[in-house]
């Protein structure tokens, strides 16, 4: 990370590089944050660093300064609680942590002006290995840490040309590996990476608007909400060159509505994940990816096949192993959770494994009945679950949010309406009308309830 500030500052170092709510940061700037601050982590003796910060500005320098000392820097969500900090803190074997927040409690706690030491020295030759860890979204249990080495997640972003007049929307957390996507990208390409916190649809949308962003990358589930914010608020939409998508699988009526309101956006899609690393992309304007992406070769750095309708990947570029299990299968291949089908030439994912709903022995893939749902007129945003049932184990379950002036009994009989074919298994047992939608890091939260 250290390398792309310091390309960046050394062609374009007045440049802006981050705008956030508080505050305006050039390349130049962040620059010298990051090597003070690697001078005060090299006089302290940190080695290993957990941040706690909602900055973006702040997470950049801790970032760059840890990867310029060889230390292990891993971010926590902005907004985690005290008792879920203090958890990972003792899992991760976190001692020392960077925040502001007072209410958090760590062995050591400090700030990042107290790690910054004026005139520092110039940084020593870059070693060897320089590791992070980056969190799982902790969906299907307790966030686990992923082992990155700066060295590998860099690589694809070194060949990437000066674009200083774009400007990149951070819609995902810099705890996500989403997040690190972009900011890496925006970093090497000297584009101004635009923050606003919270990294909600609605501040997002503001701040497409009032900053001028001109690229955009998040999770479907976040362009939903986009979408929704444009047909409430009646203003016009940001003109956008760029609409990207990745972390959930993306119906085609989404990338239909996307097309409407940013005529001149290209839409890309990506897949990757936290521990595969640096994503494939596909910029054809269809669902999935070509079928093409399995004939990657033996010398690519991501390879990928289909096991028992499951994406299995292999990565030159991915992580190294879990903090609680550091080493890998020799093969390399890992299974991926994320579910499958082959239709003609195209690989169309159906949803995470995890996310699966057994109705009666029957396995309900939500995915498939939310596009039903969300092709019914007067469905703004929609979400399929499994809620418990004590004869069939689960039933399928649905919670819509409204479009403005659309009738609630109305829209319920057309839900039934469109899944009356679908097996019975599949079809809606329970519909509700809700004011919002259960998220996780701006993704819909599916599969099974905790409700009864």
């Amino acid at each position: 990370m250290i390398e792309l500030l310091q390309r960046a500052a050394a062609a374009h170092g007045a440049s802006t590089a981050v705008i956030t709510d508080d505050a305006t940061y050039t390349f130049a700037d962040l620059l010298d944050k990051s090597t003070a601050m690697a001078t005060g982590m090299r006089e302290r003796g940190i080695d290993r660093l957990a941040v706690v910060d909602p900055d973006a500005a702040t997470a950049i320098v801790c970032f760059a300064a840890s990867s310029a000392v060889g230390a292990e820097v891993c971010q926590y969500p902005a907004d985690i609680s005290p008792e879920m900090a203090a958890d990972l803190a003792q899992r991760l074997d976190h001692t020392t942590v960077l925040t502001r927040r007072g209410d958090l409690s760590f062995a050591r706690t400090l700030t990042l002006d107290e790690l910054i030491v004026d005139g520092g020295a110039e940084l020593p030759p870059m070693p060897e290995s320089r590791p992070l860890m980056v969190l799982t979204s902790g969906t299907t249990g307790g966030s686990r840490g992923v082992l990155h080495d700066w060295n590998r997640v860099v690589a694809g972003t070194l060949a990437i040309r000066p674009s200083p007049d774009e400007r990149w929307l951070l819609a995902y957390g810099l705890h996500q590996f989403g997040g690190l996507q972009v900011l890496m990208h925006a970093a090497a390409s000297c584009a101004t990476l635009v923050a606003p916190t919270p990294r909600r649809p609605r501040e997002g949308l503001a701040a497409m608007r009032k900053y001028g962003v001109t690229h955009g990358s998040a999770t479907p589930t976040y362009w939903r909400f986009v979408l929704t914010q444009l047909r409430a608020d009646g203003e016009p939409a940001p003109e956008l060159r760029q609409v990207t998508l990745g972390g959930e699988a993306v119906p085609d009526k989404l990338l239909g509505d996307l097309r409407k309101a940013f005529p001149t956006a290209k839409i890309s899609q990506i897949y990757g994940s936290t521990e595969s690393g640096n994503p494939r992309s596909t910029r054809d304007g269809q669902p999935g990816l070509p079928l093409s992406a399995l004939d990657a070769g033996e010398d690519a750095d991501i390879q990928l096949k289909i096991v028992d309708g499951e994406l299995w990947v292999r990565s030159k570029i991915g992580m190294l192993g879990y903090y609680d299990d550091p080493t890998l299968d020799s093969s390399g291949w890992r299974g991926t959770g994320d579910q499958v089908e082959v239709v003609g030439d195209r690989i169309l994912f159906r949803g995470r494994r995890s996310e699966v709903i057994n109705v009666g022995g029957v396995k309900v893939h939500p995915f498939a009945v939310e596009e039903r749902v969300l092709a019914v007129p007067g469905v703004d945003i929609a979400r399929v679950f499994g809620r418990p049932n004590r004869l069939s184990g689960a039933i399928v379950a649905v919670e819509a949010v409204l479009a403005p002036g659309f009738d609630e009994e109305l829209v319920k009989n057309q839900i039934r309406e469109a899944c009356a074919d679908l097996p019975s298994a599949f079809r809606p047992r329970s519909i509700r009308i809700v004011d919002e939608l259960k998220t996780a890091g701006n993704k819909i939260a599916r599969g099974m309830s905790k409700e009864d």
